[in-house]
């Protein structure tokens, strides 16, 4: 009722005042039908059936066919003789470790100055000479001066640390042999859900013994880290404040 208030107050359009309501109705209708439950989690489904998946594209090179051996039983890339156990092929699962600990802290001063003086002669003005100009201005020439500084401090301190451990899928195999995995994980405590998710492009080679690859081997990595709940909600601002903050210009 709030934020329904003060869009009157500032006279919004009346589409954009009728898609808030709507917007805002058809999340309240969600939240209702949690009331009294815990988030609901999602379904275990097929990654690429999602509404937002896309197949991955990337620079390829030619294609060269691997060199066999007459009468060798050793497979090319393989890392164990009798078989590899390593994911290989779309539908294989493999474990992604992620642990980003970075850290930076960059500081900037900057400090300037600068002065000025000019002195103008006035021989003659208006046909009155120096000597007259003296009687009358006090002074024989026009004195100027300036004077500028600036001093600046600026600071950067930012610390990142996460720590996961998920199992993913490998969704497409790319015609270089590279891999595109995608790892989603869900976990719900205390009616706070939690979402995981990690995907990105991953070349087999960096796939150890095993089945597992860490985060700096993944191309093209997005990783999320979020979820949804009571919490979650306390500490987002309403949809009609979030509107407000981003039209308004004070």
């Amino acid at each position: 009722m709030r934020w329904r208030a003060a869009l009157t107050q500032y006279r919004l359009p009346g589409a954009l005042v009728t898609g808030l309501l709507c917007l805002s109705g058809c999340s309240g209708l969600s939240e209702i039908s949690e009331m009294g439950h815990p988030p609901r989690m999602t379904t275990t489904s097929d990654p690429t059936q999602a509404p937002d998946y896309r197949p991955v594209t990337m620079p390829m090179p030619p294609l060269q066919p691997p060199p066999t051996e007459v009468g060798s039983l050793w497979r090319p890339g393989s890392r164990a003789f009798f078989k590899d156990q390593r994911a290989s092929q779309v539908g294989d699962l493999l474990t992604i470790k992620v642990g980003i600990a970075d850290n930076a802290a960059v500081t900037n001063n900057t400090t300037a100055s600068g002065s000025g003086s000019e002195d103008y002669g006035v021989p003659t003005l208006f046909g009155f000479h120096g000597t007259a100009l003296q009687h009358i201005t006090g002074a024989s020439a026009v004195n100027t001066s300036s004077a500028s500084a600036n001093t600046a401090t600026g600071r950067i301190n930012r610390s990142d640390a996460i720590v996961l451990t998920l199992a993913g899928t490998i969704t497409q195999v790319l015609p270089n042999g590279n891999f595109v995995v995608v790892a989603r994980q869900e976990v719900r405590v205390n009616g706070e859900l939690r979402q995981l998710m990690v995907s990105g492009v991953v070349r087999p080679q960096d796939i150890t013994e095993d089945n597992t690859v860490t985060h700096d081997r993944i191309a093209e990595a997005r990783i999320s880290y979020g979820g949804r709940g009571q919490l979650t909600k306390l500490q987002t601002p309403r949809y009609g404040q979030q509107v407000l903050d981003s039209v308004l210009p004070f």
